[in-house]
């Protein structure tokens, strides 16, 4: 809501017109009980004092942002709560939407979906969990609605909850600017995705909200090429009233492209590529995994992630969150970024063991060889920097992840060789920021 209001405006010059004594008292009651209403520089001031009582870090420019934490019921219990002490913890101006209105941890959580067309939930059969838990609540869910197994390469685009969540995307836009329109920045992210919110800011100060900037992790889908949603995106305030009045001109049409499509960031990406906000590809700011899984050494769309500051990762656990949040706040209280290369020296690389058991740190190239070989040939090879061995198989690879428990895998790393490498690469002078 806009922090100067028509009323506001209407009474005071009803007080300009009244006596001096009836004017005072009016004035001193509007400055007294509706000061956040009346002076917004003073709101801006308290949530910066409150955030230092919090003992949140200074984080010029939050104030222009409104975060979208986009999730729903299969998963909100499970993933939501952590945010609230970790990364929505110091931020003014968020929503939480889902499909399925509810508190958690005192907060309240927005069915995004209430707007769609009623024939569409009632006859889609993409709405069938919807409308189970709109009628019976939590109990409407079944095994089949909270299973984790991916089904494809894609994920769980069977899963009730993925079929539901591609609705979601554009009428998020609309629900977004009724919550707030004059944003400068719209920050959208799921309930495994983590913000480096310094990072973040700074590189939006680099940046016009005037623009139409749609910044995301590149994916593409037949011709779209469009945001990865759990990576994190940007909308410029330009690029989201853009994309609002276009799927204004026509929603009956984009609900069809919707329906015709299995992934909404790909409907999203879309939309907003024929509102004239295409896609800034903006890896490995925004990128797809957790530090343990990225790639800090290897090259992509011409780009080393070396001497980037992450901004976001996805696909982290609760665990990662108060991880990341731990790092986060330790290491910028001495350094005003963060670069990929900060977290491979001091989050990755003393995780790394000659020899770990029951972990697969995520080796791809395989070969059938004994477990006693499997060293040796990651040896023989002279850009091997890792390798895991399970059941007769030894993966190696040329770059160096930290990888995820697993029962039945043991990995290991060539120190020496990684180090080599680090030194290599070596100090960045300045970051790397990514403009359109």
């Amino acid at each position: 809501m806009p922090p100067f209001q028509p009323w506001t405006r209407l009474l005071s010059r009803r007080i300009y017109l009244l006596s001096p004594v009836i004017g005072f008292f009016l004035v001193y009651f509007l400055f007294f009980f509706d000061t956040t209403t009346f002076t917004p520089q003073i709101a801006v001031t308290s949530i910066s004092s409150q955030q230092e009582e919090n003992g949140c870090p200074p984080l010029p420019g939050i104030e222009d942002v409104q975060v979208i934490l986009k999730t729903g019921i299969t998963e909100a219990l499970e993933k939501v709560p952590v945010h609230f002490q970790t990364t929505l913890r110091c931020i003014p101006n968020y929503v939480l939407f889902s499909d399925f209105e509810e508190e958690i941890n005192g907060t309240h959580v927005h069915d995004v979906l209430r707007s769609v067309n009623e024939t569409i939930k009632r006859t889609n059969p993409d709405f069938d969990l919807y409308n189970r838990i709109h009628e019976h609540g939590r109990s409407g869910l079944s095994p089949a609605d909270l299973s984790r197994v991916p089904n494809t390469a894609f994920g769980m685009p069977d899963n009730p909850g993925w079929k539901l969540d591609k609705w979601k995307f554009l009428p998020m836009i609309n629900e977004t600017l009724r919550v707030r329109d004059d944003a400068k920045w719209y920050v959208f992210m799921e309930a495994d995705t983590y913000y480096v919110w310094s990072n973040l800011l700074q590189w939006l100060a680099k940046l016009d909200p005037n623009k139409p900037y749609y910044l995301g992790n590149p994916t593409q889908i037949g011709p779209i090429i469009f945001a990865h949603g759990g990576s994190g995106f940007i909308l410029s305030r330009e690029a989201m009233h853009r994309a609002s009045e276009l799927r204004a001109q026509d929603i009956d049409g984009w609900d069809r492209y919707t329906e015709e499509q299995w992934a909404g960031d790909c409907v999203l990406g879309k939309l907003l590529h024929d509102a004239g906000a295409p896609l800034v590809w903006s890896w490995p700011l925004l990128q797809s995994n957790t530090p343990a899984e990225f790639d800090h050494f290897s090259e992509a769309y011409s780009k080393k992630p070396w001497c980037y500051p992450p901004v976001a990762y996805h696909h982290v656990t609760a665990e990662d969150i108060q991880e990341l949040a731990k790092f986060d706040q330790g290491f910028l209280r001495n350094n005003s970024v963060i670069l990929h290369s900060d977290v491979f020296r001091h989050l990755i690389r003393p995780q790394l063991q000659p020899l770990q058991p029951s972990w697969d740190n995520l080796s791809e190239e395989e070969q059938v060889i004994g477990e006693a070989s499997c060293r040796e040939l990651c040896e023989s090879k002279h850009e091997c920097l890792q390798y895991s061995y399970e059941s007769g198989k030894c993966r190696t690879s040329n770059t160096a992840k930290l990888g995820v428990q697993k029962t039945g895998v043991s990995s290991g790393w060539m120190s020496e060789r990684i180090d080599a490498i680090v030194k290599e690469l070596g100090t960045c002078r300045t970051p790397q920021w990514i403009f359109p």
